[in-house]
């Protein structure tokens, strides 16, 4: 298998992992050569302290830092554009990026855009980024995205309503500071929602027609710790070694949709992001279990093996059987956590889904990633069954 796979891998962000590993931002802002930081944050982050926390540790390190607190859920590329207005005013020539995907994926751009010139629309696609941006240090406090290790940045485009990314390697961030106790104040249903993204970013990658045997190695390693570990961290949110687990899933995960992208879970996330505002993680949450069934066949020894490392019993059972039981073991870990069933609970309109369809098979890099290939009628059949909640 390995001798007739031909993949690269680019992964060159500084990883700093540890319990008080956010205290090293000064230093490594000064490594980097950076003076002057803009700081984009989760506004919730205020009220946790954390904002005052890295405030002061740039204080203490005498760096003036310019706060941009304006995030969004699903930001549009609007938010990008006001942002490089403010960092430029300030004359940033460092961004840190604080907080979950939407604020790291904005921290990314305006990275970006201070070298490259022009707006953020100008970047959406493959390839378009000519230059590479300012130092840029991310910061994740969710167990989520992994957006600290990737080259993409996500956003709603207001004049299409639909969702697209920036991708290309000056998008992967110098460096990523991943602080366990950074995330022990995340309440529940945000350590849900992120965590089952995560763990998508794993399992997509992982079967995905891309997947190799690098990506392999961090997404099965990221299936194990988040499935192993989501629950603790919903149950007991200061269980320091689950919140720990938690984070170092997420950015495996990270690491292997850098390498092996992701499939039609996101592709088909994107239209309610797109459409509805239904935030990502939930979105591919709820998805998830019914992309699995219609997949299985696909790639039913990957799905085997998923289930098996979620801890189902499988030796001895047919291919398809075993496979059958990482459908039961995904819908099991969403509802131990509290993810709703279906699309229904989240208010979508049924008479949207052909409209939906029509949308997710125009992403194409995660279509062409799927392990099985959907027509839109399959697409269509897909959201039906998660609408209604039924595989």
């Amino acid at each position: 298998m390995i001798q007739t796979q031909s993949f690269s891998v680019n992964q060159p962000t500084r990883i700093l992992f540890g319990v008080n590993a956010v205290k090293m931002l000064g230093a490594l802002i000064t490594e980097l050569g950076g003076h002057r930081v803009f700081l984009v944050a989760d506004p919730g982050l205020q009220q946790a302290g954390i904002i005052k926390q890295i405030a002061s540790l740039l204080d203490k390190a005498k760096i003036p830092h310019t706060l941009y607190d304006k995030v969004t859920p699903e930001p549009g590329l609007e938010l990008a554009d006001q942002a490089v207005k403010l960092a430029k005013t300030n004359k940033a020539d460092c961004v840190v990026g604080l907080g979950g995907g939407s604020a790291l994926d904005i921290a990314k751009a305006v990275s970006i855009l201070l070298t490259n010139g022009g707006k953020a629309e100008d970047y959406l696609g493959l390839g378009k980024i000519k230059l590479q941006g300012v130092p840029k240090i991310m910061i994740p406090t969710t167990a989520g995205t992994g957006a600290e290790v990737t080259f993409t940045a996500v956003f709603i485009n207001e004049k299409t309503n639909s969702k697209g990314g920036m991708n290309g390697d000056p998008l992967y961030p110098d460096a990523a500071i991943l602080d366990p106790a950074l995330t022990l104040s995340l309440p529940p249903h945000v350590t849900a929602a992120t965590g089952i993204d995560a763990f998508t970013h794993a399992l997509e990658a992982f079967v995905s027609t891309q997947a190799h045997v690098i990506s392999d190695m961090y997404a099965i390693e990221a299936i194990s710790l988040i499935s192993n570990n989501l629950g603790i961290a919903y149950a007991n949110g200061s269980n320091l070694e689950a919140r720990s687990a938690m984070l170092m899933g997420s950015l495996l995960g990270g690491k292997a949709l850098a390498t092996a992208g992701v499939g039609l879970v996101h592709a088909m996330a994107y239209p309610l992001g797109g459409m509805f505002n239904t935030a990502h993680g939930l979105a591919n949450a709820v998805l998830l279990p019914y992309v699995v069934e219609y997949n299985i066949i696909g790639s039913p020894e990957k799905f085997a093996s998923v289930a098996q490392v979620m801890g189902y019993e499988t030796e001895g059972l047919p291919l398809r059987e075993a496979a059958q039981l990482a459908v039961e073991a995904i819908y099991q870990l969403n509802a131990d956590v509290g993810i709703p069933g279906s699309l229904a609970d989240l208010n979508i309109p049924a008479d949207k889904i052909p409209e939906m369809a029509q949308i997710a098979l125009t992403v194409t890099r995660p279509v062409e990633n799927n392990p099985r290939k959907p027509t839109k009628e399959d697409v269509i059949a897909v959201y039906e069954a998660a609408f209604n909640g039924t595989f």
